[in-house]
């Protein structure tokens, strides 16, 4: 074993960054072994210096970030701080000075990851990112290495905690969103600023990293289509329960069926109570990949929290220090398909819709008669009437999903239809 010390630096000392720095402190030795050298915590980057940090030498403590990145005997930055600026001009500086990079930052990596895979490039060192999707579920280095000879398909998967706490609690309490999300908030599942998990932003950035790496193309958060779970109601999920299922915010990226395209997008929807993703309770996350040779795979656990997210942080760290040693380097990026992300109102999906209606002969045809002349195929229909109005529910057969979104704005100006109750797709049959 080599006795001279790997240096790292840490930027960030919040939940995960004060995990981060915990375990190597305890862990020490084992990592020690695991990697053939000694690590050592050289230097922490923090906003407040004051605030007390057990278990971390004060001596380490800096609030100049840039002078840390730019030691020349820093072995490997690791960036916790999140968003995209400092992060990513710290990043690259760490770069440009010889030192590797373990990052938790789905935000950057999303909106701009093609500018950091181009600076490892450039200087011949490692990104790597596993923390930045799913929390502690291993998921990135399978998708960029374990199955790198197979061509995957379609990423399905449940990718933020709060979300599905939320959805989790309307469906087996019969609560609302609000009280829902008060309950989260309460646990510490959610920020006091909700906007980035309920609007579906965070998820957002996860399938855009997770579209990237499986499809081997460019995908940016712009490019992937986000609804978030505001709109949910309490009725909408009695109305998954009748049709025996559940609603999840989910994250799906697709390869087209030709193989020309991809598409990314987020949004809840009706699940069968029978598929594996309908029992993820909680603040779990779980997500399936569709691969030609090696067919359905599922990750599960942990999504969040200090010490999941520190875990895949440490298990980074582990390989980019063995690679160090070696005078190599891990999978950079790979985009070498540079498939078009395709708009939403091109995806193939089914629609579960709620409407209000006039109670009397006839409403149902015209109803029919819309979806036929957008093209859109009835799978199932169920009316209940009483006092002159009647709610009607109509769940399609798959169709695109522009003809859709224009069957309901057609539907809207019916006489006979007061209003629409819910709209909301149906996935995994």
């Amino acid at each position: 074993m080599r006795t001279r010390p790997l240096k790292v630096a840490l930027l960030g000392c919040g939940v995960v960054g004060s995990e981060v720095a915990r375990i190597m402190t305890t862990h020490a030795d084992d990592l020690a072994a695991r990697i053939g050298a000694p690590v050592e915590l050289a230097g922490v980057a923090v906003r407040r210096p004051s605030k007390v940090r057990a278990g971390i030498d004060a001596s380490l403590i800096t609030t100049d970030a840039t002078a840390l990145v730019k030691r020349g005997d820093i072995d490997v930055v690791i960036e916790v701080i999140g968003g995209i600026e400092p992060a990513r001009t710290l990043i690259t500086t760490a770069f440009e000075h010889g030192a590797s990079v373990v990052s938790a930052n789905k935000a950057l990596l999303a909106e701009d990851g093609a500018t950091l895979y181009a600076a490892a490039e450039q200087h011949g060192r490692d990104l790597y990112f596993e923390a930045a999707v799913a929390g502690a579920i291993p998921l990135i280095r399978p998708l960029r290495e374990s199955l790198a000879g197979d061509k995957v398909n379609r990423v399905l998967g449940i990718v933020n905690g709060t979300t599905n706490f939320i959805l989790d609690k309307m469906d087996s309490s019969g609560a609302g969103y609000s009280e829902a999300l008060d309950e989260a908030t309460a646990l510490g599942y959610a920020e006091a600023d909700p906007t980035a998990d309920v609007e579906g932003f965070d998820a957002a950035a996860k399938a855009a990293i997770l579209a990237g790496i499986a499809f081997h193309t460019r995908v940016r958060l712009d490019d992937v289509y986000r609804e978030g779970l505001t709109e949910v109601t309490a009725a909408d999920i009695v109305s998954a329960r009748r049709m025996g299922c559940t609603v999840k915010l989910l994250a799906i990226c697709e390869r087209a069926a030709d193989g020309r395209s991809v598409t990314a997008r987020v949004h809840p929807a009706m699940i069968p109570l029978s598929h594996p993703l309908a029992s993820v309770r909680e603040a779990y996350n779980a997500v399936f990949v569709e691969a030609d040779a090696a067919g359905q795979l599922m990750f599960y656990g942990p999504g969040a929290g200090g010490a999941p997210t520190a875990s895949a942080v440490l298990g980074d760290l582990v390989a980019v220090c063995r690679n160090r040693l070696a005078e190599a380097t891990g999978p950079g990026e790979s985009a070498y398909t540079q498939l078009p992300v395709s708009p939403m109102g091109d995806v193939v999906t089914r629609y579960h819709i709620s409407l209000d209606v006039a109670d009397k002969p006839g409403v149902l045809a015209q109803v029919a008669t819309v979806f036929a002349e957008h093209g859109v195929s009835i799978d199932t229909v169920r009316q209940q009437g009483k006092d002159g109005e009647a709610s009607l529910v109509v769940v399609t057969h798959r169709a695109p999903d522009a003809a859709l979104s224009g069957t309901v704005e057609a539907l809207r100006k019916l006489d006979t239809v007061r209003g629409v109750a819910s709209i909301m797709r149906v996935e995994g049959e």
